[in-house]
């Protein structure tokens, strides 16, 4: 999810609420403690020099369990972050804190926005030697009329 997208979701909601892909929801106490512009520059296992760029959101849970961040406070903080950050419209990443402190990609159910589990991947895959994938095909699918039974031909 975009910021854009965000900022045009949070005027239609009552309330923020946070899931996790395993159903269960970071507490409605929670705080957004940081909203900011992350830019990565790397090289990846192949050689090529790659920049990547993402807006951050973290929560965090304090012991105030009466706090609730209401949408139009969240979308004050993201104006403000705009404006004294010069943030671009990027895809949005949110930092939690489970066992350690985890990063999740932002998708929106209609409801609530859900954490997405992200994911390790080679972004080399040619250079690296990984094997394309062969399609699995079941025998009894392949329709072939050059061999049948009794035909002489297996």
């Amino acid at each position: 999810m975009k910021l854009s997208e965000i900022k045009e979701i949070l005027p239609t909601l009552q309330n923020v609420e946070f899931q996790l892909e395993d159903a269960t929801f970071v507490p409605e106490h929670f705080h957004v403690t940081e909203v900011g512009e992350i830019t990565k520059k790397f090289i990846d296992c192949g050689g090529v020099i790659r920049n990547e760029k993402v807006v951050n959101f973290q929560l965090w849970n304090a012991d105030d369990y009466e706090h609730r961040l209401k949408p139009g406070k969240l979308l004050n903080i993201i104006r403000l972050s705009e404006n004294k950050l010069g943030m671009e419209d990027a895809e949005i990443e949110v930092e939690y804190q489970s066992t350690t402190i985890g990063k999740y990609d932002l998708e929106f159910n209609g409801k609530h926005f859900i954490l997405k589990n992200k994911k390790t991947a080679c972004l080399a895959e040619d250079a690296c030697g990984i094997p394309v994938e062969k399609p699995k095909v079941k025998l009894s699918e392949i329709q072939s009329s050059s061999c049948t039974p009794n035909s002489g031909c297996c």
